[in-house]
């Protein structure tokens, strides 16, 4: 299928990272050109230089979320060296696991303006461009934990589910400009920041990580961790003109992992 988005300009957060890094190149397949942001420059650039392989243009900027002085400037430099974005993944690093009760206030706030604030400001001076070219995607990357909250996040819990609220107000707002908003729901995706999770849940109920794995296993209908390329070729889908009429959805890539309906 071809997704027309050949030459269209993508902005991905994260994308030094597994599922950020799965899908910029993603988008590199299918022609797109791609700004590939994360706070590693070295990861950044990897990815970039993946991007480049596949025969599109890419640029690697070292781009720290929780500086939101800092949007214009690196906006600016993707317009100038790849064009105005048409697409925008937001996709952020995940806080360390945590209960919600007893959390410092300044941490609340630090994580929020990296993982929410960030993504509605990036969101804020694309879109306007977006709209005078009447054609826009803007695809935000959450957790299973905003539909069915994680034992142990309760950080990530409570930031990403306001994405939820966030992008389903914004997607009625701008469908008529030719821009869709959606989320997209990772379930257990085989990534380094999973593998981090495990060892957590595994020291802190006093197990092995291989105990841990197996236990996320067993409540997974499809068997298996989903690859970061299976989460990324929705993301792309979304991405895609064929996906014009999907706008103010969640998706989800989970593998069946979320119960509730």
């Amino acid at each position: 299928m071809d997704l027309g988005i050949s030459g269209k300009t993508a902005l991905v957060l994260g994308g030094g990272g597994g599922i950020g890094g799965a899908v910029a190149r993603a988008l590199a397949g299918e022609s797109a050109n791609v700004a590939v942001a994360d706070i590693d420059l070295g990861a950044a650039a990897r990815t970039a230089k993946a991007v480049e392989a596949a025969g599109a243009r890419a640029l690697a900027i070292e781009w720290d979320l929780g500086d939101l002085q800092s949007i214009d400037r690196h906006v600016r430099r993707v317009e100038e060296t790849l064009g105005p974005v048409d697409i925008l993944v937001n996709n952020t690093g995940g806080p360390p696991p945590s209960p919600v009760l007893g959390q410092d206030h300044a941490v609340w706030l630090s994580h929020f303006g990296s993982m929410v604030l960030s993504v509605m400001a990036i969101t804020d001076r694309v879109a306007p461009s977006m709209k005078s070219r009447g054609w826009g995607r803007i695809i935000t990357s959450t957790s299973s934990g905003v539909i069915s909250p994680i034992p142990g996040l309760g950080l990530s819990n409570t930031l990403r589910a306001s994405l939820l609220g966030w992008s389903k107000t914004l997607a009625r707002e701008i469908a008529a400009d030719g821009i869709t908003c959606n989320v997209v729901v990772p379930g257990r995706i085989s990534t380094a920041r999973v593998n981090f999770l495990d060892e957590a849940k595994a020291a802190r109920e006093g197990k092995t990580a291989q105990q841990a794995v197996e236990e996320s296993l067993a409540s997974i209908p499809a068997g298996r961790y989903g690859e970061p390329q299976e989460y990324a070729a929705t993301v792309a889908f979304l991405a895609g003109v064929p996906a014009a009429y999907i706008t103010g959805s969640v998706v989800r890539v989970d593998g069946g992992l979320i119960t509730g309906i």
